[in-house]
């Protein structure tokens, strides 16, 4: 059997909107939850969450089938995205990238040999339901998606080339980190940060590479997926449980 299809990675081709969701509280039952309430994509947050190898394991098996999970690995380490591919997570978010160098480097952590330097221990992954898909080696590099995260001046400045990598599925711009690096920390919504976010945006869809972004500001998702952002994160649930708690505790 070959490896699973990667359901996320071909509706990025469509250049259709996949709404998501920010799972940042390292809980599967928190992710079972989301999962069950339709989003397309559920980001497992390995960077700022608190989530340990069998944590986002636990994650994983809850989301199952229900909705497509993204894991973000905390750096671009190679052996961690190694481990990541082999639980079973197709599609790898790459945070703090700044380079096409970096970016070269995180594609081939994503693929076997010869394409990359990922290190083949798939019969005791469940990447492969533990040698159950006994072709998987052979379909993976093609079901893999790579997403990669571009926070900073300098990352902006190496966009277009990063844009150039084959391997490469998608850029997510993350506006915080940049708006903290633009002068301008805590308000992404800064008209100068917007500006460059926007430009970013359009040069990774200009590329024929998908575009990402996360926003709680409802209008700012709005224009977002109307300017045609193929993955759009719309929300934690984080925010949503404060937000529903917040506002079951007002009413009273």
């Amino acid at each position: 059997m070959p490896a699973p299809k990667n359901r996320f990675k071909s509706r990025l081709r469509t250049g259709e909107t996949q709404i998501g969701l920010w799972l940042g509280l390292g809980e599967a039952t928190t992710a079972e939850l989301a999962a069950g309430a339709g989003f397309d994509w559920l980001v497992i947050d390995g960077e700022h969450g608190p989530n340990g190898l069998r944590d986002v394991l636990d994650q994983l098996r809850a989301i199952g089938e229900a909705s497509h999970p993204v894991v973000r690995v905390k750096d671009d380490d190679r052996a961690g995205i190694k481990q990541m591919l082999d639980l079973g997570a197709q599609t790898i978010l790459v945070p703090m990238i700044e380079t096409a160098d970096q970016a070269r480097e995180a594609v081939r952590s994503m693929l076997y040999p010869p394409d990359g330097v990922r290190g083949v221990g798939a019969a005791l992954a469940r990447a492969s339901r533990y040698g159950i898909e006994t072709d998987y080696l052979h379909g993976a590099n093609d079901e893999v998606c790579l997403l990669l995260q571009v926070e900073s001046r300098a990352g902006l400045d190496a966009l277009d080339d990063i844009l150039t990598l084959d391997g490469l599925d998608g850029v997510f711009i993350g506006p915080a980190d940049l708006a903290a690096d633009m002068g301008h920390r805590g308000d992404p919504g800064h008209d100068a940060v917007q500006s460059a976010v926007r430009d970013a945006l359009s040069r990774i869809m200009a590329s024929g590479k998908a575009a990402g972004i996360l926003t709680s500001d409802p209008a700012l998702a709005a224009s977002y997926r109307d300017m045609g952002v193929q993955f759009l994160a719309v929300g934690s649930d984080v925010g949503a449980l404060m937000r529903g708690l917040r506002t079951l505790r007002s009413s009273f």
